[in-house]
């Protein structure tokens, strides 16, 4: 994955590279250029492999439905929203991203590439018939009641940038994509009402060497009285989840190790017994922007869908373009 920081007007555009688009995290995009009455999104449909044109609100549905259980508070379900408008709107404002992969569109429904978006056929089979009926209207319900809204810092459309679960607390962009970004700022996360927290993912040593190019298997030091010292934290975020680990001999950071490894999340700890590595994380998704488990929490409480993106994104204002 490629980071590349720019100067612009004094501002800071931080882009991350995915394998077909590029995301800008601080992008010149004022909402007096967007027009969201009538605008469609030209999505690559990765399923049917065809460009769809679908009105801007029908395809929020889509997305939220995929993005976020619809079992969510309707609070949580409306800041999902806006945050997916945001997203998609500054993809296609002026000076926008271009999609390399699939030319002509503007998106793409595999969330490889962005933000996922599932049509109504796969809600019924992911939910059935009858529960459909129940969640699409409820989720159509939270993208109507927030019809055009964006999110702004400083007049300017921000990345909304969001994962599953944080574990307790949200981190900072420039511990994960290199550069400082003003409204991506780690914030505690004390209602994040993910049930299982915590998952465990095990391999051997020759697995995570086959893996990461390494040579654990070949130290002396995984046969004597304490194994785990072959791998080691070198540095911390300031929230306190690993940000470079070092593996025999070899350093990676936390992030490309969770890539590398098919990790949950960068709040890693491992143990090692035998042949044989456990690694325990906290939380699910590199743990910047809006925590949706938070959001539930947050809801749950009696939060507003404004309350939770002000919370999770630092000095924002909710802004409805024409």
């Amino acid at each position: 994955m490629k980071r590349l920081l720019l100067g612009l007007l004094g501002l800071v555009i931080f882009m991350v590279a995915f394998p077909s688009v590029t995301i800008k995290l601080f992008q010149i995009i004022r909402p007096t250029e967007i027009q969201t009455k009538g605008t469609n999104v030209k999505m690559y449909n990765h399923l049917t492999e065809q460009i769809e044109e679908i009105p801007l609100e029908d395809y929020l549905v889509g997305v939220v439905a995929a993005e976020m259980p619809a079992s969510f508070p309707v609070e949580a379900l409306k800041a999902q929203a806006v945050a997916a408008r945001t997203y998609v709107l500054q993809r296609m404002g002026p000076g926008g991203v271009t999609n390399t992969k699939h030319p002509g569109a503007d998106v793409s429904s595999d969330p490889k590439e962005g933000q996922a978006w599932i049509s109504q056929s796969e809600m019924e089979k992911r939910w059935g018939k009858v529960k459909t009926l129940e969640y699409y209207y409820k989720i159509k319900w939270a993208v109507d009641n927030t019809k055009g809204q964006v999110i702004t810092y400083k007049s300017q459309l921000i990345f909304p940038a969001f994962h599953s679960s944080c574990g307790g607390s949200t981190e900072n962009s420039e511990e994960v994509w290199v550069a400082a970004t003003p409204y991506l700022k780690g914030v505690p996360c004390p209602y994040c009402a993910d049930p299982e927290p915590e998952r465990q993912t095990s391999y051997t040593l020759a697995e995570v060497d086959n893996k990461l190019k390494t040579n654990l298997s070949a130290i002396p030091v995984m046969a004597g009285d304490n194994p785990n010292k072959a791998i080691a934290i070198i540095s911390e975020t300031t929230t306190g989840r690993p940000k470079e680990i070092k593996v025999g001999d070899k350093t990676y950071s936390a992030t490309l190790l969770r890539e590398m490894l098919n990790l949950r999340s960068t709040r890693i700890a491992w143990s090692i017994q035998g042949d044989k590595i456990t690694f325990t994380t906290r939380g699910y998704g590199h743990g910047v922007g809006l925590c949706q488990y938070g959001a539930k929490g947050m809801a749950e409480q009696g939060k507003t869908y404004g309350e939770i993106i002000k919370h999770y994104y630092t000095g924002v204002e909710i802004t409805q373009p024409r």
